[in-house]
């Protein structure tokens, strides 16, 4: 039986980052061989993977690379923001991304399995073992244009990236660049209104309805006032309800005391009238700004561009501006976390069960 010295100790612990008394279990199992305890530590790291398989990992960043006129945005995911933060998991999480530029798959992930798409299996086991959480590569996406763009925000929080056709260049780089920016914070779900169907526009359209119609203090005020009428002729309010109506019918803080009951009764009246008010030019003005205001907050082009000196400038004016051949492909945006269930932290509740245990 060999001895086993602090000093193997240290160098093993050193060259797999694994906790000291699992590194001197290594040792002892074979026998001092520092070889073979690395095989022990990698073999125990992927067990403890299996083990940690049905935690939740739900913090984690983004990384991209580029090459060219091609590039790639990963998400990784760990189980704490605190290893998030750890340079070995970040480090980690570049060598994703390199590798998922060379890989030939232009994206992957939502339920795929990406660890076997980019081979990289071995190198998250040893990337467990050494952090000692669940660590999960996610998802990736590729881009490619004349030219390319990618942002990374809030220390990898959110990642972005950006393709361009049409013409190339600094002027151009730093223009997407811009735009990458804006995506970043403005989060954008179409580059234009061209790519919204005709069904989604429907159902904006319904959804803005309905949500007009069920705020009846929004309403056009001739609205307002024949759903007043109606409630007045049929008493359809209580006496208190039915005597503020009728003193501060004409005030703009009438809803501020109405009860609950008599706005969701007025919201019921418009509603059973929808057919009729859908063809109200008024009340059909109303729905065509609400859904222009939506389109203007989820086009990327048709968004307000964040450094316009104006306030005013959209982004399309903004890469006309630059050159009028300039034309955004695509855009990707990654936040960390968006969709998954998140780890309901509660650290007392946690440090009480460990001094129980």
């Amino acid at each position: 039986m060999a001895n086993i010295t602090a000093a193997m100790v240290k160098e093993l612990r050193e060259s797999t980052g694994a906790g000291m008394m699992e590194c001197k279990k290594a040792l002892t199992e074979t026998d001092g061989d520092m070889d073979a305890a690395v095989e022990v530590l990698k073999k125990s790291g992927a067990a403890k993977a299996v083990k940690k398989a049905s935690r939740i990992a739900a913090e984690g960043i983004t990384r991209v690379a580029a090459s060219g006129n091609t590039a790639v945005v990963v998400e990784v995911n760990s189980e704490t923001d605190f290893v998030a933060k750890n340079e070995v998991f970040q480090s980690f999480v570049q060598e994703v991304a390199d590798k998922a530029l060379a890989s030939s798959v232009e994206c992957a992930g939502d339920g795929e399995d990406v660890v076997s798409i980019l081979d990289m299996k071995a190198q998250l086991e040893d990337k467990t073992l050494v952090i000692g959480e669940k660590l999960s590569i996610r998802r990736f996406v590729k881009v490619t244009g004349d030219e390319v763009a990618s942002y990374i925000h809030g220390g990898g929080k959110i990642g972005v990236l950006v393709a361009a056709t049409g013409a190339n260049g600094d002027a151009v780089k730093e223009a997407i660049t811009n735009v990458a920016m804006q995506v970043a914070a403005m989060n954008p779900q179409y580059i234009s209104r061209d790519e919204i169907s005709a069904d989604e526009l429907a159902k904006i359209k319904e959804i803005t309805i309905d949500s007009a119609l069920n705020a009846p203090d929004s309403l056009p005020k001739p609205i307002q006032n024949e759903l007043y009428t109606k409630v007045e002729t049929e008493k359809l309010f209580s006496d208190e309800d039915a005597a503020v109506l009728a003193e501060k019918k004409n005030d703009k803080y009438l809803y501020n005391f109405l009860s609950k009951e008599a706005i969701a009764k007025l919201a019921e009246l418009a509603m059973a009238k929808k057919a009729e008010y859908v063809e109200n030019k008024i009340f059909s003005g109303l729905v065509d700004g609400r859904i222009s205001k939506q389109l203007k907050e989820i086009c990327l082009l048709d968004q307000t561009y964040v450094k316009a000196e104006d306030g005013k400038q959209s982004v399309a004016a903004y890469l006309a501006s630059v050159n009028s051949a300039l034309k955004i492909s695509k855009i990707v945006r990654y936040e960390v976390g968006e969709g998954m269930e998140k780890k309901n932290e509660d650290f007392a509740a946690e440090v009480a069960a460990q001094m129980n245990a």
